[in-house]
């Protein structure tokens, strides 16, 4: 290995946590790594509605950077890329800082796209997760005072109908009947296209019974304040409007001049590295896999980490890189508000509270696995339900 070689790890999703998980187990020589991240702690996608619907304690759901990163040796600097030179191989910060490299891995992840028309102004999207818990206190604390009668979720996937399911649970057992309404916006014929047909109809059958308001195949065009405008110049009155739409990317990788799909994504071949620069590597929501169409999930990013750990260490190594492999049937156990959860496997779906246990240990289990960074290493595992 080249005497202090750099390695700069962009974003602390599902996928790097794994990756300094293995670099503390491994301690590879004249490596230095730098963590670049704006948050203190990796935000567990999979547990994001329990949070959301009170089973959770903030703290339960989320994977404290600071003591991963101690235990790898790496250096943590707790703010953004912004631009990258790929020329010199160097990260321009948010703050300005430079950070030269050698080799860049990239788990930045998504957010909701918010160019619809007034998107930006008059919604709030899931990701980033901070300001999601923010401004969800906030439609609480107006709930509570009779300010916020009614809300909307636009986008009909997993993601976003748990994140209905959970809100809705959660301010039905604070407030009783003085509960808000709910209202699901989304542009496909039915719920949750990306799982068997017998998942949407779980979810649609307790949606109906939980009273939300189904608008199915209407396209959102436009967020005013108060509404969101649907295909046809209908409009959906709400008095908040929570964008789980399709994901975007950020503008930066293809500024840099990386090579990204017609979405903007990061386009990696199946070992993780870009198909343009051999020292960029990219996982989780950022990345698009060529010749694989994978969801936007945490499921998937959790199970790309050993992989692009033992790429990143082979790179500097210059040893032969190992191809991920992408599970041909995703487990998926989907929160339904109270302590119940919908198991969705290929094209066999069941619920029940024995799904939430499931779902409980096997998440609980996933943040236990980075308390202690120098577990013997084996295959990460993770949920999954929602978009991550």
């Amino acid at each position: 290995m080249t005497a202090r070689q750099r390695l700069l790890l962009a974003g602390g999703g599902h996928t790097h946590v794994e990756v300094l998980r293995r670099i503390a187990e491994e301690r590879p020589r004249d490596l230095a790594v730098t963590l670049v991240t704006p948050e203190a702690a990796a935000a567990y996608s999979g547990m994001l509605p329990g949070l959301v619907a009170g089973h959770y304690r903030p703290e339960e759901t989320q994977i404290p950077l600071a003591p991963l990163a101690l235990a790898a040796n790496a250096r943590l600097v707790h703010d953004r890329i912004a631009a990258l030179d790929l020329r010199l191989r160097v990260a321009t910060l948010a703050s300005g800082t430079l950070l030269p490299f050698d080799a860049l891995s990239l788990d930045v992840g998504s957010i909701p796209s918010m160019r619809m028309p007034g998107a930006s102004e008059h919604a709030i999207a899931v990701k980033p997760v901070p300001a999601f818990l923010d401004a969800w206190d906030r439609m609480r604390a107006a709930a509570r005072e009779g300010r916020l009668t009614t809300i909307a979720i636009v986008g009909g996937g997993a993601g976003g109908v748990e994140i209905l399911l959970a809100m809705q649970h959660r301010l039905r057992e604070e407030l009783g009947e003085a509960a808000p309404r709910f209202a699901l916006v989304t542009d496909q014929p039915r719920l949750t296209p990306q799982h068997a047909e017998g998942v949407g109809r779980r979810l649609g059958r307790l949606l109906v019974e939980r009273s939300v308001v189904l608008h199915l195949a209407s396209p959102a065009v436009a967020i005013e304040p108060g509404a969101v405008v649907v295909e046809g110049r209908r409009r959906v009155a709400a008095d908040a409007i929570v964008l789980a739409t399709t994901a975007s990317a950020a503008p930066w990788f293809a500024a840099a001049g990386l090579a990204v799909d017609d979405r903007g994504f990061v386009h990696v071949d199946a070992h993780l590295r870009s198909l343009s620069h051999a020292f960029v590597f990219a996982a989780g929501d950022c990345a698009t896999i060529a010749g694989l169409a994978l969801p936007k999930s945490g499921l998937y990013a959790v199970r790309q980490g050993p992989p692009l750990a033992a790429n990143l260490l082979a790179h500097f190594q210059r040893s032969p890189l190992v191809a991920y492999k992408a599970q041909a049937r995703g487990l998926s156990l989907i929160a339904t508000g109270p302590r119940e959860a919908i198991v969705s496997w290929g094209r066999f779906s069941t619920q029940g509270r024995w799904a939430w246990r499931w779902k409980d240990r096997i998440d609980r289990g996933f943040i236990r696995r980075y308390a202690a960074p120098r577990e013997p290493a084996s295959a990460a595992a993770g949920t999954g339900g929602g978009e991550g």
